[in-house]
């Protein structure tokens, strides 16, 4: 398809990663000269204080000549944060089924996490 005598970008190749409120997206697209490039987006999920929700989107492009450096580094980094702190996930809010508050129960009203108390106890 042709829009403005441009070639329009459609995926050649496409992978998504969901992670909680974040999603990654991997695409594989073609340039105007008919190379490949790769584009990496976090779509990131936030919602309203009236219910309603919109997402905010990063892109990075990430070209063949810089593939090698890309990924050396990466690992590297990667590397070191398990090498330093380990596999395992400390913080909640990094886990799937995160509730980011722990006092709404599964409809999202909050629950009674409250002691009673007599005037008598006091």
């Amino acid at each position: 398809m042709y829009n403005n005598n441009e070639k329009e970008q459609e995926e050649i190749f496409s992978k998504v990663l969901r992670a909680g409120r974040r999603t990654y997206f991997f695409d594989v697209r073609e340039t105007k000269a008919s190379d490949y490039y790769l584009t990496i987006t976090e779509s990131k999920k936030f919602t309203n204080d009236d219910g309603t929700f919109h997402y905010k989107k990063h892109k990075i492009y990430l070209y063949k000549e810089d593939f090698t450096d890309f990924s050396t580094i990466l690992a590297e980094m990667v590397d070191f944060i398990i090498k330093e702190r380990g596999e395992e996930v400390i913080s909640d809010r990094h886990q799937k089924n995160y509730n980011k508050d722990k006092n709404l129960d599964s409809a999202g009203v909050f629950g009674n996490n409250f002691t009673d108390l007599n005037f008598e106890d006091i």
